[in-house]
């Protein structure tokens, strides 16, 4: 398998287990885990081991301590941001992911702040639903999803 430099971007994440069940995901894959503060948990190796099992240690992770800061530190194209919402106007299976894209996902209870997505409509993307009764799906299955799309991408299908 290639190594791709993807980066998985988690914006304000509020649940520990989800954040350590993608740490995992990042980690299988060799991928980095860019968290955005504030978190709605604390970031010790306890409250995402259960999770992340012991595999958290060997997370490639980044922490901002902002969306902005994250912009001035990192400086991605906006052509390789790839930001995740369940009204997103496109599927994820629609782009073919750049090689150093950033799939940024939002907290579980509001997903990502209108200031972030302003004037980005064309860098919204959802994973479909058929069924009306399902109002959103888990964070953690949403970017493992998201994860292994884009790297078929990469992979020519």
């Amino acid at each position: 398998m290639s190594n791709p430099s993807m980066k998985v971007v988690l914006v304000t994440p509020e649940i520990p287990f989800n954040t350590g069940a993608i740490g995992r995901t990042c980690v299988a894959l060799d991928l980095e885990l860019i968290l955005i503060k504030p978190y709605g948990f604390s970031l010790d190796e306890k409250s995402v081991r259960r999770a992340g099992t012991d595999y958290w240690k060997h997370v490639h992770l980044s922490e901002y301590e902002s969306w902005q800061s994250f912009l001035d530190a990192r400086k991605p194209p906006r052509d390789g941001l790839y930001f995740f919402e369940e009204h997103g106007a496109q599927s994820v299976f629609d782009p073919v992911y750049q090689p150093d894209a950033y799939l940024v996902f939002g907290c579980e209870s509001a997903g990502l702040p209108a200031t972030i997505l302003n004037d980005m409509d064309d860098r919204v993307f959802s994973l479909p639903m058929r069924n009306p009764l399902v109002r959103s799906l888990n964070l953690a299955n949403v970017a493992t999803a998201v994860v292994y799309q884009a790297m078929r991408t990469q992979l020519g299908g």
